[in-house]
């Protein structure tokens, strides 16, 4: 059986990326770029930084800061708006996953028309989206060189997942520069959502020895570097290998996909609007618990990853320090400790579980099972 690995063809990372990734824009010709950002990212200046970098070498851009932290349908549309207003033919996203995912949604109704719902699930998409230059400013969803689109329907309270190749960015920029800047909180939930993609891309059913390489390196990473950079966010040694470290992550699910923790996730962002790193990082050990009769060995190979010594355990010992790895980690970092704390509502666990089996994310999960297990594994976390 084959393996197909997706990427995009360009990815400028480390010290001075932002500069260093201007020649490259340039050689595709655009003319004029829709910047897809938030609000904080264009009343710091950073939006107008590119935007000014950018006219240095003769290209015009619009601004669109209008994105939720859970980008919904309404935030697409509003985008595209402004896009087709400004006959932009390429689209920058700055930011972290969420302008990245809202650019997604935007470049791809560009091409292809209609509604951001109609393209919900695995490989829907005919045409590739509008050329997409994305500009990352945190370490962790590495939205910025995934085939993943996560777009909130509002009207269903679910995160829609848009998974194809057609969304992939054609260049991705990391520069820890412009990373120094995340709070502490926002520092610990995007590192725990570059771990949650590591975990569940080396435990997936479509795991490959490409991917699995790419998952151990970005575990141990995360591993060695999170607590510092969480610490001491100016600490650029430590910014720079989170950067790395969530580029790897990303580089694994992209093509190795992810599990329930998502899956679950997804819907406790849709459902409460609660932030996508935070729940990955509460739901994560419990979904591992579950899984660990399954992929025993495998999460005994991450355990040593995350610098734990695992030479004298068995695989269900060295499965189960990763799990204590994964708490202490989190608890280190001050991640809220169950979702009760992030205000789940136990009755709401029912429609939370049987929309997380509808979810693309949950299909190469290493052990599937019936709504009432994934009621479980929620209550486990309340």
């Amino acid at each position: 059986m084959s393996t197909t690995f997706f990427i995009p063809s360009i990815n400028v990372v480390g010290e001075n990326a932002l500069n260093d990734a201007v020649p490259h824009i340039l050689g595709h010709g655009f003319k004029h770029g829709l910047i897809v950002t938030d609000e904080f990212m264009n009343k710091s200046g950073v939006a107008q930084k590119v935007s000014d970098l950018l006219a240095k070498s003769g290209i015009n851009t619009s601004i669109f800061d209008g994105t939720h932290p859970n980008p919904t349908v309404s935030n697409v549309n509003d985008g595209l708006k402004i896009l087709k207003a400004n006959n932009c033919d390429f689209v920058i996203s700055l930011g972290g996953g969420s302008p990245h995912d809202c650019a997604k949604g935007i470049a791809l109704l560009a091409s292809n028309g209609g509604e951001i719902k109609d393209y919900e699930g695995l490989d829907v998409p005919k045409k590739p989206q509008l050329p997409l230059v994305s500009i990352n400013t945190t370490a962790g969803t590495a939205s910025e060189i995934t085939r993943f689109c996560i777009i909130t329907d509002e009207v269903r309270h679910i995160k829609m997942a848009i998974v194809t190749s057609m969304v992939t960015p054609i260049l991705s920029v990391n520069d820890p520069a412009l990373m120094a800047a995340m709070p502490p909180g926002l520092t610990a939930a995007t590192g725990m959502d570059a771990l949650t993609h590591a975990i569940e891309a080396y435990v997936s059913t479509a795991a490959s020895p490409i991917t699995d390489a790419c998952a151990l390196k970005a575990a141990t990473m995360i591993s060695e570097n999170l607590r510092t950079a969480v610490k001491d966010g100016k600490n650029m040694a430590a910014r720079e290998s989170m950067a790395y470290a969530q580029l790897l992550a990303g580089m694994a699910f992209n093509n190795a996909s992810l599990g329930y923790v998502h899956a679950m996730a997804h819907q406790l962002g849709g459902f409460y609007g609660l932030p996508h790193g935070v729940c990955n990082a509460v739901l994560l050990p419990h979904v591992q618990e579950y899984n660990l009769p399954t992929c025993a060995g495998r999460l005994k190979d991450m355990a040593k990853a995350m610098g734990v010594n695992v030479d004298k355990m068995s695989d269900e010992e060295g499965g189960k320090a990763c799990i204590a790895a994964i708490r202490a980690l989190s608890k280190d970092v001050n991640i809220p400790a169950n979702l009760t704390e992030l205000k789940v509502k136990a009755e709401d666990i029912p429609t939370l579980a049987a929309n997380a089996l509808k979810d693309a994310c949950g299909v190469t999960n290493p052990r599937q099972g019936p709504q009432s297990e994934v009621e479980a594994i929620f209550k486990s976390a309340m």
